[in-house]
């Protein structure tokens, strides 16, 4: 931000609502709606009528490089669409309140603290408002719309609907506050010029109406030249209702400058664009995930640009879509990039169908959905031939297994674009995803739930060694994609481990289980895989090896199991499972059952399976 950047001054309450009535103050696009019950209204009111601080107003000088959207604030009508001079960060509530109940002059339409929508009138009690013992607050009302209040059979108990019944309660109309002489008068010709009334009007008017007149408000107001960062930023941390302002927010109201509805082309034509069930897997993609694609693709461009024109490796623009970089994101960048990242997602969707990850429930990371996308948006064809999905594949395994996409993942978005976009393309060297990723041998004794990516990531593995059920010999991803009663449930039970006395961190982790349907773990209950097995091949009314069949395909020895080896079944099934993510990874994990570093500490819960 450069110099003068803001400034800090005192402004008359009347003149702050008067550029709210005319539109010179507005709202930017991206504020949202009015949402104060009437009862902070009225303290609010109350606060002033004392000349008590009520806060600071935050507003943003218009007409810099930096556009947003605009629109009036709630109530105002301004004639002639006027282009605003200021647009409200901070204080839009309490202008707002201020607005429609001193000047609005029309029933202000608030709720109640249920949140119910009422109507009506803000007035105060003069009496009470000069009551010294008193509490200000309490001498504040808000009348229903038709001015008369009723009790529960609907019996007028009140009636202030003429100016004359006004003057009769004592109860001053707060929409007259900065025209008070024309109601003051009133009140005292209606009562015959008494004395009383008068010194009553008298002192109501200095004591509670004249300090709205007098009343300043503290405002600071930040300089045409402040960047969109800065904005955003000042706006979520001033933001009295602690409001968290997203990029897509802040972008949506900076394209709609240029009439473009960056909401509706989210709603319309990205998300709408794998709505169809095979794309189901992209169902949790958020707009800021979009955004974060199509900023990757727009700096990259930048980046490839200045290396084309011969600029110095230093002084290149870096690849990057932290917030900073997607606030830069221009509209004609995201109109010509957003189709490109549309078919990236759903060509996304497709790899990951093939690496047998259907669902989000078992997607091991969502965030490597983004450098994904665009990678495949940027290599184009070049992604689709087999060397090349190979490659992909090996990255993308590396990212699961070596745990790489978990806390801030933005920087290494912005490395996997080019190095494996570059590899795809023929580059000896290897992304440097794939080269940092390790897995440990002892991390499958520490996973033990889905919170893990690694342990999402092996369930695939299974699924795409052919995983079948063990009572149907239905593949496992049919039965999953017509039965969500699919689940991971232990080989060896819970309760038969435990009788056995065997340790829970070793039965309950990834190696004793395996993805199997509701009902076929519940013929599997709690007794040994000796009992379990002969009731299995009753119910799937088959040869006793055609069980043994659906077994191994989830990497299992059905024999071990069989004679109730528990140590054996363990090591072969590490061991494979080992395998499967060596082959994965393409990369050697060394099976050392002695794991020079043990199984380490886990963050996951004992277990996640309802079974026995």
């Amino acid at each position: 931000m450069a110099d003068e950047a803001f400034s800090i001054d005192k402004r008359p309450l009347r003149d702050l609502l008067q550029q709210v009535e005319t539109g010179k103050i507005q709202l930017p696009e991206f504020q949202r709606g009015w949402v104060w019950p009437w009862p902070n209204i009225a303290a609010l009111l109350a606060s002033i009528s004392l000349s008590y601080p009520v806060g600071t107003v935050m507003l943003l000088k218009a007409g810099g490089d930096v556009r947003f959207k605009y629109r009036p604030i709630e109530g105002a009508e301004p004639p002639g669409e006027p282009e605003p001079e200021s647009l409200v960060l901070d204080g839009q509530q309490r202008l707002t309140s201020l607005f429609q109940a001193l000047k609005l002059r029309r029933p202000v339409v608030t709720q109640d603290l249920r949140k119910h929508r009422v109507s009506g009138w803000f007035y105060a009690d003069m009496r009470k408002a000069l009551d010294e013992n008193g509490d200000r607050d309490e001498a504040i009302r808000f009348l229903p719309e038709s001015r008369r209040v009723l009790n529960f059979r609907g019996e007028v108990m009140e009636d202030y609907s003429t100016r004359e019944l006004e003057y009769e309660g004592h109860l001053f109309p707060l929409h007259a506050v900065f025209d008070r002489g024309d109601w003051g008068y009133g009140f005292i010709d209606h009562w015959g010029r008494n004395k009383e009334k008068y010194e009553l009007w008298r002192d109501f008017d200095d004591a509670f109406v004249r300090p709205f007149d007098r009343y300043h408000v503290p405002v600071i107001e930040l300089g045409q030249g402040t960047p969109r960062q800065a904005v955003c930023q000042v706006f979520e941390k001033v933001n009295t209702g602690g409001v968290t302002l997203t990029v897509f927010e802040l972008l949506t109201a900076t394209y709609a400058a240029d009439e473009f509805d960056l909401r509706r082309h989210w709603e319309r034509e990205c998300r709408a664009a794998w709505r169809a069930p095979e794309y189901r897997i992209l169902r949790e993609v958020s707009n800021t995930d979009f955004l974060q694609a199509v900023t990757l693709l727009a700096t990259a461009g930048r980046r490839r640009a200045e290396q084309e024109r011969g600029t110095e490796e230093e002084r290149l623009p870096r690849i990057g879509c932290k917030r900073k970089d997607m606030l830069a994101l221009s509209l004609e960048d995201y109109r010509r990039l957003a189709p490109s990242v549309i078919a990236g997602f759903k060509k996304a969707a497709k790899f990951l169908h093939q690496q047998y990850l259907f669902d989000t429930k078992f997607l091991p990371y969502g965030t490597q959905l983004i450098p994904l996308a665009a990678i495949l948006a940027l290599a184009g064809d070049t992604a689709q031939s087999a060397g090349a999905q190979e490659k992909l594949a090996r990255w993308y395994w590396c990212g699961v297994f070596g745990e790489l996409y978990g806390g801030s993942t933005e920087t290494r978005f912005s490395q996997d674009l080019p190095d494996v976009v570059d590899w795809i393309r023929g580059a000896a060297a290897e992304p440097r995803t794939v080269t940092a990723a390790q897995f440990s041998p002892g991390r499958l004794l520490t996973l033990r739930t889905r919170n893990s990516a690694a342990y999402k990531g092996i369930y695939a593995l299974l699924l795409k060694a052919g995983a079948v059920d063990w009572r149907t010999g239905e593949k496992a991803e049919v039965t999953g994609y017509f039965d969500e009663s699919i689940d991971i449930h232990h080989i060896f039970p819970k309760t038969w481990c435990e009788k056995a006395g065997l340790e829970p961190t070793v039965f309950n982790s990834i190696v004793n289980k395996t993805p199997l349907t509701a009902r076929t773990n519940r013929i599997i209950g709690g007794a040994a895989p000796s009992d379990y097995l002969e009731r299995l091949t009753r119910s799937a009314e088959t040869a006793r090896e055609g069980v043994a069949g659906h077994i191994r395909t989830h990497l299992a020895e059905p024999e071990l199991m069989a004679a109730d080896d528990f140590e054996g079944f363990f090591s072969a099934r590490r061991a494979a499972l080992l395998g499967r993510i060596s082959a994965a990874m393409g990369k050697a994990v060394p099976d050392d059952e002695a794991d020079a570093d043990g199984p380490g500490p886990s963050f996951d819960a004992a277990d996640d399976t309802d079974d026995l």
